[in-house]
């Protein structure tokens, strides 16, 4: 790690975070297609590491950077940079100070409906770094985002448990299909009107590759799951059926996605039908 890095991070936490601040903003990458997320971990280290010597200064930090000028911030920009930074550090640090745990997920609950991706990424990239620390508690609050968030929320839960390095263990395994499913329900029941609106597209365009994420990742349950949502005859949720099996990491699955394909081709009787096909995609 950089030590012009630990140095400034070591200058934020004894009273001056406008360096740091600076720096950050400087090798942000932004405006630009990808932000500089080595830089967003090395920080994020740094800080979790630093608790032990600084513990309310790493907290004076982080809620330094999250509510620093969001008020004027847009997307793609160095401002957005310092925000991602601290969200991710929110959730490594909680990981290292479990009495914060609390209080950063209600941060990071809130930064869950921001209305910019980097963002919303960021917060499953702190859930990510929570969930080792505490398991049974980081599913227990993803299952409850699931079932009650909105829909921002609800892209987060399934976002967190899409990576294939996280699915390393049948429990964590059954708990991404269990927020599949539970996601899934819920999103079959939504009026069409509602299904116009920016953050439920948003959901839909998540559920568009986490499915099969964790398809890949136990095959019988996964392919058991689609089958079952493609009896609904919903066709939002055909949509969603039909952008995972194009995955190449379902290719290995013919016969299973050849299946899928069929059913998705014939409408079952007493199905939801033509619940989103009245307007346009």
């Amino acid at each position: 790690m950089h030590d012009t890095l630990s140095s400034l991070v070591e200058r934020a936490l004894t009273g001056n975070p406008r360096p740091l601040e600076f720096y950050l903003r400087e090798n942000s990458r932004l405006p630009g297609p990808r932000a500089n997320l080595e830089l967003a971990n090395d920080v994020s280290t740094l800080l979790a590491a630093a608790i032990a010597r600084y513990p309310e200064s790493v907290r004076s930090l982080l809620h330094y950077f999250v509510n620093g000028d969001r008020k004027w911030m847009s997307g793609n920009t160095p401002s957005e940079f310092v925000i991602l930074c601290g969200i991710i550090a929110a959730g490594a640090c909680a990981a290292s100070e479990s009495t914060w745990q609390e209080e950063m997920l209600e941060l990071l609950d809130h930064y869950a409906c921001s209305p910019y991706w980097r963002i919303r990424e960021g917060v499953a990239i702190a859930f990510q770094h929570m969930l080792p620390a505490n398991v049974p508690r980081m599913l227990k609050h993803l299952r409850t985002l699931a079932l009650c968030g909105d829909y921002l929320q609800q892209r987060a839960a399934i976002a967190t448990l899409a990576e294939p390095h996280i699915l390393v263990s049948p429990q964590l395994i059954s708990a991404a299909l269990d927020l599949q499913r539970m996601v899934l329900s819920r999103a079959r029941e939504v009026p069409l009107p509602e299904r116009k609106q920016e953050n439920f597209r948003t959901l839909r365009r998540t559920l568009a590759y986490t499915l099969s994420v964790a398809t890949a990742a136990s095959p019988d349950e996964g392919f058991a799951l689609m089958r079952e949502c493609a009896a609904w005859n919903d066709s939002d949720i055909n949509w969603i059926l039909r952008e995972n099996l194009k995955k190449k990491r379902l290719a290995r699955f013919a016969y299973d996605t050849q299946l899928i394909n069929r059913l998705l081709a014939t409408p079952y009787p007493g199905g939801s039908g033509d619940a989103g096909m009245h307007y346009n995609r």
